[in-house]
């Protein structure tokens, strides 16, 4: 999965968190600050993020 910079994802078992944008991929570390769930770190071997397009916002 090629996250960038700016994407916008949706964590598959964490609805309620919204959407979040993608601040950093590193490897398989990827930060995203989500609308309700503010910064997290994600392990991307553990999660796969649902990439959103532009037209679904």
């Amino acid at each position: 999965m090629d996250l960038v910079p700016g994407s916008i994802v949706r964590h598959p078992d964490q609805p309620d968190w919204g959407l979040g944008q993608v601040q950093s991929a590193i490897g398989e570390r990827v930060t995203v600050n989500f609308e309700h769930a503010g910064k997290l770190l994600i392990d991307a071997r553990k999660v796969e993020l649902e990439v959103v397009d532009a037209e679904e916002n």
